[in-house]
């Protein structure tokens, strides 16, 4: 099949004809990949601030359909349009027996590159290919396990649904299921990338009466107002912990939702919220960085830190729901695709992201 191919770090994708995919094994589907969103962790394991083994296959917001079915089968049909999430669940573990199906075991498979045995399916020349952040969907096909997979009506749009399969689901989700934000709730959102917007969504769908903007990209800080921001902070140029104080009347947020995940940006969300707020931190830090926290000020302040991975989600509940809410019209996916490329324009796709040009890129894998 054909597939952009990362083959050493530091490198950018090239596209190639000749990787091999098996047949689905028991519990898994084969998916035919029509779409895949272009997400910035992707740039963080090209450059080896995330481990990946090489060569590897990147890729992981995708949609498409069911293509083939592994032996015991049955919740599946050939045909089936999907979304693939990044992981599987197994049901089983200490974590989804929880409820915690978003941290469930499977998702070492992020890091590794391989599935549950061990495997990835993938071969060239006889050469193991990995699997990029657990998926591997800038290809025309992938084997995931079923619980990886959720079935959506045939008329939805596979180009918008492909974004729920990461950004949406970790923006909106780190806003409904980890800050749980309330009506008439203040938030404040740095960095307004895919992931970001889907914050703001989240906490205007849960009635957020402020919704505070931080970006240093003023295409992005212009076209979040549309997604519900209240009002935009340029971190460049002034202290966004400061006008968020300024902005409550001295009192300081409730809630900050942290997408870029630097320790200034860490640091300037702890100062920012209010006494028992919450910050959530959603991006992805470097394994380096490092932050100061006042001990104190958590203790008699009654902060909250804590992180999010993938918003909490349980996919098989969480991608209906996002669905139906975009068929609502209370969750915008239109708006958030500010461009489509080929696979062999992904490289480009990088440089936008570095850049802050547009919000998300899809990567239409047939064209």
């Amino acid at each position: 099949m054909r597939a952009s191919l990362v083959e050493k770090i530091d490198t950018n994708p090239i596209v190639v004809e000749d990787v091999d995919i098996e047949n689905p094994r028991s519990g898994e589907i084969r998916v035919q990949v029509t779409h895949c969103g272009v997400c910035h962790s992707d740039l963080h394991f090209i450059h080896g601030e995330l481990p990946t083994p090489f060569p590897v296959i990147l890729g992981h917001e995708a949609a498409g359909f069911v293509e083939a079915l592994g032996p015991g089968v049955e919740d599946f049909r050939v045909g089936d349009k999907v979304i693939i999430s990044l992981q599987g669940q197994c049901g089983r573990c200490y974590f989804c027996v929880r409820g915690e199906n978003h941290l469930c075991v499977m998702g070492n498979g992020v890091s590794s590159g391989v599935l549950p045995d061990g495997g990835t399916r993938l071969s060239r020349g006889g050469e193991t290919v990995y699997r990029g952040v657990g998926l591997g969907a800038f290809a025309e096909q992938v084997i995931v396990p079923v619980s990886a997979a959720v079935t959506v009506p045939d008329d939805t749009p596979l180009d918008l649904a492909c974004l729920i399969g990461c950004g949406v689901q970790t923006g909106v989700g780190a806003a409904l299921n980890v800050a749980k934000v309330a009506a008439g709730d203040t938030v404040i959102v740095i960095g307004l990338g895919g992931v970001g917007i889907s914050a703001v969504q989240g906490a205007r769908i849960a009635g957020a009466a402020r919704i505070v903007g931080v970006d240093p990209v003023e295409s992005r800080r212009e076209r979040s107002r549309a997604f519900g921001v209240t009002d935009v902070i340029d971190p460049n140029s002034d202290d966004f912990a400061a006008l968020a104080i300024d902005l409550t009347d001295g009192i300081g947020i409730d809630h900050a939702i942290d997408t870029a995940a630097r320790p200034s940006s860490i640091t300037g969300s702890i100062n920012a919220v209010r006494r028992g707020g919450t910050i959530t931190v959603v991006g992805v830090p470097g394994f380096e960085d490092r932050i100061d926290i006042p001990v104190i000020g958590w203790a008699l302040a009654e902060k909250k830190y804590t992180g999010s991975f993938m918003g909490s989600s349980n996919a098989r509940r969480e991608f209906p729901r996002l669905l139906a809410l975009w068929r609502a019209g209370q969750l915008d996916l239109e708006s958030m695709v500010t461009a489509r490329k080929s696979l062999a324009d992904i490289p480009a796709a990088f440089d936008d992201l570095r850049t802050g040009d547009g919000l998300r890129t899809v990567i239409e894998i047939g064209s």
